[in-house]
């Protein structure tokens, strides 16, 4: 694999990181709506979210994102 190969493979998974925290995000913005904030599929998805926000921290300490392109 090529530099120019590694890069848009890192910049698809970046996305895909990046969709999967709204998408995470969104879920327990539902259940908390229902008052479901105690489930066990809350707290999966708070752990989830807890770790997509972490790689997106990373990208942005090191200068992997552009700017207003992080949702953390």
């Amino acid at each position: 694999m090529n530099d120019q190969e590694q890069l848009t493979a890192y910049r698809a998974m970046q996305a895909a990181v990046e969709t999967e925290y709204t998408r995470t995000a969104d879920k327990m913005a539902a259940l908390k709506a229902q008052g479901k904030e105690k489930t066990a599929t809350y707290r999966q998805l708070f752990a989830r979210k807890l770790t997509l926000s972490e790689l997106l921290s990373w990208y942005k300490t090191y200068g992997l994102t552009q700017k207003g392109e992080s949702n953390v």
